[in-house]
C-alpha cells in the first residue's frame, strides 16, 4: 500500500507555524532569572514536534537546525546551562529561522542556505561553550519520531527504547537518555510513529523492530500480546516521567479532538452562498405580500421561519470567521522588545481588549499596518532616556496596543506616551513638497498630511523609519478592507493612531429608506431613532441646518445633496430625520421615508468602481435593484464641529 504524502503538508505547515508562535511567545514570556520548568519543556516540545515532522516530509533544512535548537534546549531545561538574555536573543533568531525556511517550504521556494548554516554555526557555538568544548560533531538529524505533529508528547522528551545497552536510573522500569545521547542517537521510529497515539499508551519494543507507518505493531509483537493475554499476564506497565503534567496534555488533547481545520476558502464560499440565500430570502418576501387569502398567510408563515433559519444560518456561518484579535497582537512584544532593544529606548507595551474578535480576513490584512504604526510610535513617538528625564516623564515609556467595538465597528489604537506630532515640522516639510497649506489649518488636517506618498519628517534615514515612505501605504491598506485610520496628537504627551473597521465584511442589519428616486441602506447599529421634526426643533446658522432634541443641538446632513440625488425632500419638516451615532458624533440624516428593516450583503463598491465618500459599500435588494449601504463615519466628517461651539457661545 502506498500512502501520498504530500496530502499532509498543509497539515504540517499550519501545524509547525502554530508551534514557532507558541515558542516564540513562551520564549518572550520567559524569566532567564528563575525560568519555569514547563515553559522550558513547552519549548522542547514544540521544537521537537517541527523536527519530527520535518523528518517524516524530508524537510531536511527544517530538521536540521530544530535538531541543533532541541540540543540546546534540552540542555536549558535540565539546567545543565545557565539561561541568559543572548541565549534567548539565540533561540528567538532561531524561531525566525524556523519560520523563513518553513514559508520557503511552502512556497516551494529558494532555501537560505547561507543563513541556515549561520544559525546551525551560531547554536553550535552555544553548546560548544556549554559543554567547554572547543568544537562540536555536526551530525544529520535523525528522521524520526512526532510525524505530524497533530498531537503533543504526553513525555517532557522523545521516548528512549528499553533495551539492555542503555543505562538504567534509579527509578524502576525507567530509562533517561541522557543529552548527549539526544544528540549523537537517532531516536528509533517506533517511539511517535505519525504522532497519532500517546506516547504513554504504546508498548516498548527492541530497536530492530519497525513499525511501516506507524499505524500497526508487528505481527510478531500482537502475537506475543495475545499469548499474554490468555496467560492472563499484565502488558508492560506505562512509565511516567517525573514532572509530567498529565491533566494539561489530556486539555490539549479534548482540544484538538473538538476541532477540525477548514480552509479558508471554503467558509468564504460558504458565507457568499448564505448572503445569496438572504437575498433570495428578501425576494420571497417581497413576491409574499402579493399573495392574499388563507395560501398567502400560509406563505408568510413558511416564509417567516425560512427568514429565522436564514439569519441563524447568516450568524453560524459569520462566527467561523471571526477570530480574536489576539491573533494579531501576539506578535507586538517580541516587535517591542528587538525594536526597544536596537534603539537604546525603554519602552513597555501594554495590550488591551485581545479577546474582541474580529473578521479573519481583516487580522492577515492588519499585520502590516500595525506593525509599521507601533514601530512609528517607538521611533518617532517615544522619547530617548534622557529625554524623558528632562521633560519629566518616566524614563520608561509607554505603548498601547488597543481592541474595542464600538457600535458597527471595531477600534484599534495605538497610544503612546512620547512627544507628539510636531505642528510645525509636519507643515515645514508640507511646504517643502508643494503641498497647499496654511498655518490656520486645524490640527486634524495637519495630522492628515504624514499619509501623503513620500512625507516624512524624520532627521536622519534608518533601517527602521524615515524614508519617506510606508504611513501612505498604511492608509491605503486600512482603507482598502473598509476602514479609516485617525490622528489625535499633542505636543509633549504623545500621539493616538485610531483605526476604525467594520465588524464584518459580508452581511449587516439596516434600514432601507427612500431619498428622490434612490434607496439607501442604512446600518441597525448606527441607527438611535427616526422622527418628523416640528418646525420649533430646527435652527439655521449660516448654511447649516440644526435639530434641536434630547436636550442638545444635532448637526443635520442632507444626504441628497452628498449624493447628488434628484427630486428628494429638502425640507426637514416634510420628511425624516433618522438619528445616527458614529464612533465620532452624533448627527441626523434627512430622508424620504423609511421602507423597512432588512438584512443586506455587502457587495464591495471599490472593486467594481471606485471608493465614494459616504458609502461602505453596495447591495442587491429583494426586486433586483441596488442599494447603496451608508458609511456612519464617513458622514459624520461632514459635520463641521465648528457649529456646535458656535451654538454653545
Amino acid at each position: 500500500m502506498s500512502i501520498d504524502i504530500e496530502q499532509f503538508h498543509a497539515v504540517f505547515f499550519d501545524e509547525s507555524q502554530e508551534h514557532l508562535d507558541d515558542m516564540e511567545q513562551l520564549l518572550m514570556e520567559l524569566n532567564v532569572d528563575d525560568p519555569d520548568l514547563e515553559q522550558l519543556n513547552s519549548i522542547f516540545r514544540a521544537a521537537h514536534s517541527i523536527k519530527g515532522g520535518s523528518g517524516i516530509f524530508g524537510f531536511d533544512a527544517l530538521t536540521g537546525l530544530t535538531h541543533v535548537m532541541e540540543n540546546l534546549l534540552d540542555k536549558a531545561r535540565k539546567s545543565t546551562i545557565k539561561l541568559d538574555v543572548s541565549t534567548v536573543d539565540l533561540f528567538l533568531e532561531t524561531v525566525d529561522l524556523l519560520k523563513v525556511i518553513l514559508d520557503a517550504y511552502k512556497a516551494q521556494g529558494e532555501l537560505p542556505e547561507a543563513d541556515i548554516q549561520t544559525g546551525i554555526a551560531a547554536l553550535e557555538t552555544a553548546l560548544a561553550a556549554s559543554d567547554g568544548a572547543t568544537t562540536i560533531a555536526s551530525e544529520p538529524a535523525p528522521v524520526v519520531d512526532e510525524g505530524f505533529g497533530f498531537f503533543d508528547d504526553d513525555d517532557d522528551e522523545p521516548a528512549a527504547e528499553l533495551s539492555d545497552a542503555q543505562p538504567v536510573s534509579d527509578s524502576p522500569g525507567q530509562t533517561e537518555p541522557t543529552a548527549e545521547q539526544h544528540a549523537s542517537s537517532p531516536p528509533s521510529a517506533e517511539e511517535d510513529g505519525f504522532g497519532f497515539y500517546d506516547d504513554d499508551l504504546a508498548l516498548p519494543v527492541a530497536s530492530d523492530t519497525a513499525k511501516p507507518y506507524g499505524f500497526y505493531k508487528p505481527i510478531e509483537q500482537i502475537q506475543a500480546d495475545v499469548k499474554g493475554a490468555k496467560d492472563g499476564s499484565a502488558p508492560p506497565p506505562v512509565v511516567k516521567k517525573p514532572g509530567q503534567k498529565q491533566p494539561e496534555t489530556t486539555s490539549r488533547a479534548s482540544k484538538e479532538a473538538s476541532s477540525i481545520r477548514v480552509d479558508t476558502q471554503k467558509i468564504d464560499a460558504m458565507v457568499n452562498l448564505v448572503g445569496e440565500l438572504v437575498i433570495t430570502q428578501s425576494m420571497l418576501s417581497m413576491i409574499s405580500e402579493e399573495v392574499t387569502g388563507t395560501v398567502g398567510q400560509k406563505l408568510q408563515t413558511a416564509i417567516g421561519e425560512l427568514e429565522r433559519n436564514t439569519r441563524e444560518i447568516q450568524e453560524s456561518a459569520m462566527s467561523m470567521r471571526m477570530l480574536p484579535i489576539n491573533m494579531t497582537f501576539n506578535r507586538f512584544p517580541r516587535v517591542v522588545r528587538d525594536l526597544s532593544t536596537k534603539l537604546g529606548k525603554k519602552v513597555n507595551l501594554v495590550i488591551e481588549g485581545g479577546a474582541t474578535e474580529i473578521d479573519k480576513s481583516m487580522i492577515e490584512k492588519l499585520v502590516d499596518p500595525l506593525t509599521h504604526l507601533v514601530r512609528n510610535s517607538i521611533d518617532h513617538g517615544i522619547e530617548k532616556t534622557a529625554d524623558r528625564l528632562a521633560a519629566g516623564k518616566n524614563e520608561t515609556g509607554t505603548v498601547i496596543l488597543r481592541a474595542e467595538q464600538k457600535g458597527g465597528n471595531i477600534v484599534i489604537s495605538i497610544i503612546d506616551d512620547g512627544a507628539g506630532l510636531s505642528r510645525d515640522r509636519i507643515l515645514a516639510k508640507a511646504r517643502e513638497n508643494n503641498l497647499p497649506v496654511n498655518d490656520e489649518m486645524p490640527d486634524k488636517e495637519v495630522w492628515k498630511l504624514i499619509f501623503q506618498a513620500g512625507f516624512s519628517t524624520a532627521a536622519e534615514v534608518t533601517d527602521v523609519s524615515g524614508r519617506g515612505v510606508g504611513m501612505d501605504v498604511v492608509r491605503r491598506n486600512i482603507e482598502a478592507i473598509g476602514g479609516r485610520i485617525d490622528i489625535d496628537s499633542k505636543k509633549g504627551n504623545g500621539s493616538a493612531f485610531s483605526i476604525q473597521l467594520p465588524l464584518t465584511l459580508a452581511i449587516v442589519d439596516g434600514i432601507s429608506v427612500a431619498i428622490g428616486d434612490q434607496i439607501f441602506v442604512v446600518p441597525l447599529v448606527n441607527i438611535i431613532e427616526s422622527i418628523q421634526p416640528s418646525r420649533e426643533q430646527l435652527k439655521s446658522i449660516g448654511n447649516d441646518t440644526l435639530l434641536w432634541i434630547r436636550e442638545q443641538y444635532w448637526p443635520l446632513v442632507a444626504v441628497h445633496k452628498m449624493m447628488e440625488v434628484d427630486n428628494a425632500i429638502d425640507r426637514p419638516t416634510e420628511g425624516i430625520v433618522v438619528l445616527l451615532e458614529s464612533s465620532k458624533r452624533r448627527y441626523g440624516i434627512l430622508v424620504d421615508s423609511l421602507l423597512g428593516q432588512q438584512q443586506v450583503v455587502i457587495k464591495s463598491l471599490e472593486h467594481h468602481y471606485k471608493k465614494v465618500p459616504g458609502i461602505s459599500g453596495a447591495t442587491i435588494m429583494g426586486d433586483g435593484r441596488v442599494a447603496m449601504i451608508l458609511d456612519a463615519d464617513s458622514i459624520a466628517e461632514q459635520c463641521r464641529p465648528i457649529v456646535e461651539e458656535e451654538m454653545l457661545a
